[in-house]
């Protein structure tokens, strides 16, 4: 039986798809290693768990998880050996039936110290934690400040410091902060367990000071061994800084489970959910259904009845504003409106046929109206992009396109519902801004591996950044043949291909996660729980959206 052009097309889709999968788990399972292997015999011969462990064995068995910046750090500090995972592991997961996130430094990589890449990872970790009013629980075993890039990390207002200034932001708030000492906490760091709500050490692994042995020794001639300085006995029958002394990682995961089942709840954001249902359609046609080729139109559609419950999208305007999709729906129970990219044919200024989400003037104000009647209704926003930018040329300046692209900004920027983002393909110029990229404060933000982020295109940023130096050249008397062209091509846009991998946004925390199509119900899901947790203390001004 002969298959058909649209099923090897199908076919094509997919096997792209699971190619990508599969170096995503490939690449995850060597970041699970962290600082390697015979770092790991090392920790747990000193009876000690990893960070990985310490997590799991503290999370409600047969639970769903959600690691954040689980590519931090990839291919970066290669000088210092690198920094897997940003030497810290970040996941939102549920400890005694609540939802919380969990902040557990990897001793294994540099013994758990904090370069440039793990301050900002851990802010993220609490700025989560307060926007969404959800407890956070610290494991801490970390040198302090990675000495030799101390200047990236130590004095301006997104370092270290802003942790601790966060910690007394949280506790005025009464967001529930636990800290458990599980090896090192020194120096500045000391401050993060006992500007939490309740700390926790571990016996003979566990040690709090402002200065170690060797330093009290150089600064005031004091000879005493790091125990007595700082250990578990001294904090919690001597000093009085610790609330709970355990005996081993084991004890004191298991008093953290105890302590968080003994919370109270608080007023709810009070977001609409139903019962769950599956989608009606498969869920992994998806992989075949999202196109290999980034320039080729795809009915979005498909891919949204494939994520909604019942597969279920109640369409708005939808014979409007054609290249952007608004809706209702149902995710894993909860009601949300979703805001969609619809790449699909288009003409440029000479006729010649295009594709891409370009967001027109039309689509602009479509959108902006949809997230202004979502906010008046509770419903939390969902951003599915695959987004070119914004439509250019004399008929769409003389239309208006920056009034209406204010518009959309404007709504969307103002929103007070939590707005949740998936960067499924292109994710380019001002079409990241107005899909709600990193800087318009997503809950979550997260990609397929199929994503890209950048300013434009890798071949139109190499087109335009080759003419630039091939001019320069030129100018200085130098002979640019085709051959020549083409190595200043190639060159630059390589260099470009490698900075739109999601895997460079990731590994610089411009996304919270990359994650297999499979699991967007998932994210979306927890999501919407933990936001659930905190009610908005802001009514949404329409009045301050131009109309």
């Amino acid at each position: 039986m002969a298959v058909s052009k649209k099923e090897l097309e199908f076919n094509k889709n997919e096997d792209t798809m699971r190619m990508r999968i599969s170096d995503m788990e490939r690449k995850l399972e060597k970041i699970h290693l962290g600082g390697g292997k015979k770092r790991i015999e090392k920790h747990h011969a000193k009876g000690k768990m990893t960070a990985r462990e310490r997590i799991e064995a503290l999370i409600d068995p047969n639970t769903e998880t959600l690691e954040i910046g689980a590519f931090v750090g990839e291919d970066m500090y290669q000088e210092y050996g690198g920094c897997p995972s940003g030497g810290v592991v970040i996941k939102i997961g549920y400890v005694s039936g609540r939802q919380c996130i969990i902040v557990a430094n990897d001793a294994t990589v540099k013994a758990g110290a904090w370069f440039p890449i793990t301050g900002k990872k851990n802010l993220r970790a609490q700025e989560i934690a307060m926007e969404n009013h959800l407890p956070i629980i610290y494991l801490v075993d970390s040198a302090g400040v990675f000495l030799p890039l101390q200047d990236e990390i130590f004095p301006d207002k997104e370092h270290f410091g802003r942790i601790f200034r966060n910690n007394a932001v949280m506790s005025a708030q009464g967001i529930t902060q636990i800290a458990a000492v599980m090896g090192s906490c020194v120096a500045g760091g000391a401050y993060l367990p006992i500007m939490s709500d309740e700390s926790l050490i571990v016996n003979k692994t566990g040690t709090i000071f402002l200065a170690g042995s060797y330093l009290v020794k150089a600064a005031i001639g004091e000879s005493i061994d790091n125990e007595t300085l700082g250990g578990a006995t001294t904090h919690t029958a001597v000093s009085g800084v610790c609330d709970y002394k355990s005996e081993n990682d084991a004890e004191c995961l298991a008093t953290i489970r105890d302590l968080m089942d003994k919370i109270g709840a608080k007023e709810k954001a009070g977001f609409d959910r139903a019962e769950s249902a599956p989608p009606e359609l498969k869920e992994r046609e998806i992989y075949g259904l999202f196109p290999e080729d980034r320039a080729k139109p795809y009915d979005m559609r498909q891919i949204v009845k494939r994520i909604v419950d019942n597969s279920e999208f109640t369409e708005y305007k939808k014979d409007y504003g054609k290249t952007i999709l608004c809706g209702y729906a149902r995710i894993d129970g909860w009601s949300v409106g979703i805001v969609a990219n619809q790449r699909q044919v288009v003409k440029n200024a000479k006729g010649e046929m295009q594709f891409g989400g370009v967001i027109y003037t039309d689509t602009a104000d479509k959108a902006a109206r949809f997230i202004m009647v979502c906010n008046q209704k509770n419903i939390p926003l969902v951003f599915l992009q695959d987004v070119s930018g914004f439509m250019v040329g004399s008929k769409s300046e003389h239309a208006g396109i920056i009034k209406d692209g204010a518009k959309m900004v404007s709504a969307m920027s103002n929103s007070v519902v939590p707005k949740f983002t998936i960067i499924l393909g292109n994710s380019y110029g001002a079409g990241n801004y107005a899909m709600c990229g990193k800087a318009y404060d997503p809950r979550l933000i997260v990609s397929w591996p199929t994503a890209e982020l950048a300013v434009m295109s890798g071949a139109s940023a190499a087109k335009t950044l080759a003419q630039i130096e091939v001019a320069s050249l030129k100018r200085r008397g130098e002979e640019v043949d085709e051959v020549k062209q083409k190595e200043i091509y190639d060159k630059i846009k390589a260099r470009y291909d490698a900075q739109i991998s999601p895997y460079y946004s990731a590994a610089r925390l411009w996304v919270d996660a990359i994650i297999d199509p499979l699991e967007t119900r998932k994210v979306i899901s927890m999501g919407i729980e933990m936001a659930n947790h905190k009610k908005s203390d802001q009514r949404y001004n329409v009045g301050a959206v131009q109309t």
